[in-house]
């Protein structure tokens, strides 16, 4: 009786070790190094995307001026004090809102901004808040590469300098974790889109493609979309907004092409997890 108990106890023992090791190999990495979170925020009519890998992280554009405070308080809610990265896609208001806000509560390390001026109050105010804070601006070089604890994104746009639409000034960054891949457009529009698949057709092809101009005829024409060729779309844009964002041809184009479509006025604030090889949300 007694050997049976010392072998039923060795038994346990044995079977709470190759517990803790499966557990250990099969957990989730979330360390530096670990998981990358892309969160597509709820600003209604508006972008804002917040990126995190493990203690860095990074923001694409931060909604109109009443977003502000959403945008600094979601941040902070995820443990975040520091942004290695600030973009702001071009200086229009549902992109660059916000900005100010967020430079002014963060340590930012850099600002990354079009060579594109807007005569406008919340242009001035993004300016001085970058001013105040000692900073100045990087302008985007297409090419140029920027490490976000391991992951990696490169600028595919704008390549040129002189564009009629303040939306073809958006900055579109290529973001890479692994074997995953984001593509970030800003509002780039169809010009914009020809450009990069002239220059950069080989680089354009992505996991997830944040659909651009929120969904707008203007963007996404079907040759950008076959080179980008993503498992997911996502849209941000506001409920009932006055410009029919997005538009039912892009929804249909997105259909056509069997990519499964996120939006945030039907989802609110969407977060994908990309561990290098897989994506979920």
């Amino acid at each position: 009786m007694k050997r049976n108990k010392k072998l039923y106890t060795i038994v346990v023992i044995a079977f709470v070790l190759l517990s803790m090791v499966y557990q250990h190999i099969t957990e989730p990495d979330t360390s530096d190094g670990g998981f990358l979170e892309v969160h597509f925020l709820d600003v209604g009519q508006a972008d804002s995307i917040f990126i995190k890998k493990g203690s860095e992280a990074m923001l694409i554009d931060a909604g109109n001026n009443k977003d502000g405070k959403f945008v600094v308080d979601y941040i902070r809610k995820q443990g975040i004090e520091n942004l290695k990265y600030v973009i702001g896609t071009h200086p229009h208001a549902d992109h660059i809102g916000g900005l100010d806000d967020v430079i002014d509560n963060f340590q930012v390390e850099k600002v990354i901004m079009p060579n594109k001026m807007a005569n406008t109050r919340t242009f001035e105010e993004v300016l001085d808040s970058i001013a105040d804070k000692g900073l100045k601006i990087t302008r985007p070089r297409v090419g140029d590469k920027y490490d976000l604890n391991g992951a990696q994104f490169t600028i595919l746009a704008p390549n040129g300098e002189n564009y009629s639409s303040t939306n073809d000034y958006s900055i579109v960054v290529k973001l890479v974790n692994g074997s995953n891949s984001f593509i970030f457009t800003g509002d780039a529009e169809a010009l914009s889109e020809r450009e990069m698949l002239e220059n950069n057709r080989w680089a354009l092809k992505a996991d997830v493609l944040k659909v651009g101009h929120h969904g707008s005829v203007t963007s996404t024409i079907p040759e950008f979309l076959e080179a980008v060729n993503p498992r997911l779309a996502v849209i941000s844009s506001g409920e009932g907004n006055t410009y029919g964002h997005p538009h039912k041809e892009i929804i249909e184009l997105l259909e056509e092409n069997k990519i499964e479509i996120l939006r945030t006025d039907i989802l609110g604030t969407i977060v994908i997890m990309a561990d290098g090889e897989n994506i979920a949300y």
